[in-house]
């Protein structure tokens, strides 16, 4: 037998470092928290949620627990996460919905929320992006239905059925719909409530941070 020549080595090689690189690929993906039922777990594992938090409440007015149990609800924290797809035999269908990333976001409103914030290199698999995109949407939700941003219930069904679709009133007759947001509603009473306990430990723990109070 040959000896491998100079080719041969060389494709193992950028073989080797192909398989590398998708193992560094891998291991950067954010992992979901452990406990997603405490706010306050879920900001010690991932300090940086609750900045990314702070900063979409300063900017769009929806409260920081609001704003995390929206993505608890759509994604679970998952930050690639999206519908199941359906299968018939050993054929995968096409999914349900362009839904995606920590928020949920379907391509047609993800792209209206680049068009008006400027962001064209926001990333759906980014909290800050994604808890962003909640602030902005739930603000437009509160300025052409008049929901407040208090009512986590009334606010998830806008979110999730679209502002038309609230409008029609239709989700009324959903009961599964409104069962989830009753579960929205509480999980965001709850994270406000545990937040309150711990929000302090978060909110200036950085050096730089003079005058936060």
């Amino acid at each position: 037998m040959m000896p491998p020549g100079p080719i041969s080595a060389l494709r193992r090689t950028l073989i080797g470092s192909c398989l590398v690189a998708v193992l560094l690929l891998a291991g950067c993906a954010t992992a979901p928290p452990r406990n997603t039922a405490n706010l306050c777990s879920v900001f010690d594992q991932h300090p940086d949620w609750y900045d990314d938090a702070h900063q979409a409440q300063q900017r769009w007015g929806t409260p920081i627990n609001v704003l995390m149990a929206f993505v608890k609800r759509e994604s679970s924290y998952r930050e690639s996460a999206r519908p199941k797809r359906s299968w018939f035999l050993f054929i995968p269908l096409p999914r349900k919905s362009s839904a995606y990333g920590y928020a949920q976001a379907q391509d047609p409103v993800w792209n209206e929320y680049k068009d008006a914030t400027g962001g064209w290199f926001k990333s759906r698999s980014d909290m800050e992006d994604a808890l962003d995109f909640i602030g902005w949407y739930t603000d437009r939700i509160h300025r052409e239905l008049g929901i407040s941003k208090w009512d986590p219930k009334h606010l998830y069904i806008a979110y999730h059925e679209g502002i038309g679709g609230y409008r029609s009133g239709r989700w009324r007759r959903n009961r599964h719909l409104l069962e989830v947001a009753a579960g929205v509603d509480w999980r965001a009473r709850e994270y406000g409530a545990q937040l309150k306990r711990c929000e302090a430990r978060f909110r200036c723990r950085h050096w730089y941070q003079f005058f936060c109070h």
